[in-house]
């Protein structure tokens, strides 16, 4: 072994016993970097390219959430070094979905949130998610039901009614991202959602929330009282088709 090589050596197992000792209290970012790129590339020194990952990327989040073929443009990191940023990403979707597979999710829509923001946040279209859960709103499962841009005319209610039958759901969250960033619904956004609700509630099946994913932020209809406004409408729709049906016999 090169005195470089020992060097660098000696330089890793310092940042892998100080991470046993206090986990990551006192890292710089890069070094949290530096420390996953060795993942994938264990026989070189890392620091370099971990400090232009960051300068690059601006924050360590932004780095994780770096596409792969972005991080291998970094000269140095190479699809091996890519390997331990891409590894704790999905480690981290799989530790958020099993967490919400265990136990009752809907107590907030900012639990949802910290799922979705690892599984949605950085796609660059739009893609449609349900949650399907039961009569304790324990998640039964996730799918991405939709993608590309999404309309009225593209989001089909008896699709989501067929999977939610499948699962044998009692209750549905739904979530889209916004690749721009800007969560705020658009006026399409929530026609789907209204359109949504009304359909399944005919089934009685029940909407908790749609949540919007931006870039570091959401918006949820929940919160916001738009489920409740349009849980009303949809009742108050039924109540004047009944009304109609039973005039129309007479």
């Amino acid at each position: 072994m090169t005195e470089a090589e020992k060097s660098w050596d000696g330089h890793r197992k310092r940042l892998r016993e100080k991470f046993m000792k206090s986990g990551l209290k006192g890292f710089n970012d890069y070094e949290i970097v530096e420390l996953l790129l060795t993942l994938g590339r264990s026989r070189s020194d890392c620091k370099q390219q971990a400090k232009e990952a960051i300068k690059r990327f601006k924050t360590l989040r932004g780095v994780l959430e770096a596409p792969p073929e972005e991080l291998q443009k970094i000269s140095g990191i190479g699809p091996h070094g890519a390997f331990g940023i891409g590894l704790v990403q999905e480690v981290a979707r799989e530790y958020l979905k099993e967490g919400l597979l265990k136990g009752p999710i809907c107590r907030s829509s900012k639990e949802v949130f910290d799922y979705l923001s690892h599984s949605m946040r950085g796609l660059k279209k739009e893609t449609f998610k349900v949650m399907f859960l039961d009569a304790q709103n324990r998640v039964i499962e996730a799918e991405d039901l939709f993608e590309g841009t999404l309309t009225a005319s593209a989001i089909y209610p008896r699709e989501v009614i067929r999977s939610a039958i499948k699962y044998n759901a009692a209750s549905l969250v739904f979530a889209h991202n916004h690749p721009s960033g800007n969560p705020q619904p658009s006026d399409n956004d929530k026609e789907i959602t209204r359109d949504l609700v009304f359909a399944t509630s005919i089934m009685q099946i029940e909407v908790l929330d749609h949540i919007i994913v931006g870039d570091n932020r959401y918006f949820s209809f929940a919160d916001e009282g738009l489920i409740k406004e349009y849980q009303l409408d949809s009742l108050n729709l039924k109540k004047e088709i009944t009304f109609k049906r039973e005039f129309d016999s007479m």
